[in-house]
């Protein structure tokens, strides 16, 4: 790290930093299928589905609460100790969902634990993610605030990828059959060690220069949450209907078309993972000339084109991915002796299409990522960036982690592969309103 300069430093430090964390968080997605066959008793797969992705989704209800704490302690004391902590907050509790019991040892306290380790990573991310762009963003001359800033996108992305990545590599070593018995633990233990390395890497960053100064001028608020829900509720409306649009999509293009690709496509573990990799990086292709245009011709624009092509064409995505797909239902005997529904995969969807599909959905959202942590930065002023921020994303990440749960529910209530797409046009249509009718403050100093 003494190697780079001090821009470089930080731009690494908030990179690796959260990258990794979302390599933690993104694995419990890649799993959510044998998650439902080991964590729960012999029953219902779709029924069993929809339970894991729901303790998915309960994992989000302490985010808010993660964003008070930590928004709390960047706005109070920094952004770099709030991150710091963060850190090791998100490692522990990974490594021990990689030493869980499984339901045929413990029975109904394996998706007990699995469901209160949820919660720890949710209270957890609640502030890092946030924290990263404050923190990075602040650190940007105006004219390369989103070029800059799409670098935490950018570690998203690639967290999300390396999880997808060293799972597909791990099942096609070990095998399908060894990666639900036993493989699928090995990603959780790496997530440990990677979380060493990000608290290394953290802890060696620089204070935001924008939060240091707000300090020696006294423009620090002395309680943030107060002020921003005071002072502020507009902007924290604006944040949140912004953000619509990223974790929505987010959460169904990044997590759930894992399981969608299996469940309901027919494709194999192995392949849903291979196509969830390459999508994701393709997302990770649009994020930067997405922000660099929005530093030339501000963020509005680039946001509007990118939900406006989404809304085109999200439903023939999602016609696409069901060419070749045949399927019927049968009655199969459950271990209890009860009888189920059960859908036969007659014959797969085609792999190129799916990937197709999906590759474009990611770009898209790839394009309106880039611009997205600079715009949110430009909406608070400092003395409260770091809880507003925090407070507007993690309220929206509920609706996200939810996503998942609600799609597959769609799709079992109404027998349609196609009904996830009311998901995606509903957050785009409300972030476009609200994009729509926001002054964009692109060539304007940070708020103190």
């Amino acid at each position: 790290m003494a190697l780079l300069s001090g821009k470089n430093k930080v731009i690494l430090s908030g990179m690796l930093g959260n990258g990794l964390e979302w390599y933690d968080y993104a694995l419990y997605g890649h799993m959510s299928v044998i998650f439902s066959k080991l964590f729960f008793p012999a029953g219902d797969s779709s029924q069993n589905l929809i339970i894991t992705l729901l303790i998915f989704a309960f994992g989000f209800l302490p985010r808010p609460l993660g964003s008070i704490f930590f928004g709390w302690l960047g706005d109070k004391f920094g952004r770099k100790s709030a991150l710091t902590a963060s850190m090791i907050m998100m490692a522990i509790p990974t490594g021990c969902i990689g030493l869980l019991p499984t339901y045929a040892s413990i029975g109904i306290m394996a998706p007990v634990l699995l469901t209160f380790i949820r919660a720890v990573q949710g209270f957890s991310l609640g502030g890092a993610y946030s924290g990263s762009i404050s923190y990075v963003v602040e650190h940007a001359p105006p004219e390369k605030r989103a070029t800059i800033g799409s670098v935490i996108k950018l570690s998203l992305v690639i967290g999300f990828l390396l999880g997808s990545m060293v799972s597909t590599i791990i099942a096609s070593i070990v095998g399908d059959d060894a990666f639900v018995q036993w493989g699928w633990r090995i990603p959780f233990f790496l997530g440990v060690l990677i979380g060493v390395v990000g608290f290394y890497i953290r802890n060696h960053g620089e204070e935001s220069p924008v939060y240091e100064q707000a300090k020696q001028e006294g423009a620090l608020s002395q309680n943030p949450l107060r002020d921003t829900f005071v002072k502020y509720p507009s902007k924290m409306l604006r944040a949140f209907m912004f953000y619509m649009f990223v974790t929505v999509p987010f959460y169904i293009i990044a997590i759930y078309t894992i399981a969608y690709s299996k469940n309901h496509l027919g494709l194999s573990q192995s392949d849903a993972l291979l196509i969830n990799s390459l999508s994701m990086a393709s997302m990770f292709i649009t994020i930067f000339p997405a922000a660099r245009l929005a530093d030339k011709i501000g963020r509005k624009r680039v946001l509007l084109g990118a939900i406006i092509a989404m809304l085109l064409v999200v439903y023939p995505a999602f016609n696409l991915m069901q060419s070749g797909l045949v399927t019927h239902m049968d009655i199969v005997q459950l271990e209890d002796g009860s009888s189920a529904q059960k859908i036969v995969f007659d014959h797969a969807a085609n792999f190129m299409n799916v990937l197709i599909a999906q590759v474009i959905m990611a770009m898209i959202l790839g394009w309106y990522l880039g611009p997205i942590p600079a715009t949110l930065v430009e909406i608070f002023p400092t003395s409260v960036r770091y809880t507003g921020m925090s407070l507007s994303y993690n309220l929206c990440a509920i609706i996200g982690g939810f996503t998942p749960s609600i799609a597959e529910y769609l799709i079992r209530s109404t027998d349609s592969n196609t009904s996830p797409v009311w998901l995606m046009v509903g957050s785009g249509v409300l972030s476009f309103i609200f994009v729509f009718t926001y002054k964009d403050k692109w060539r304007e100093p940070l708020p103190a």
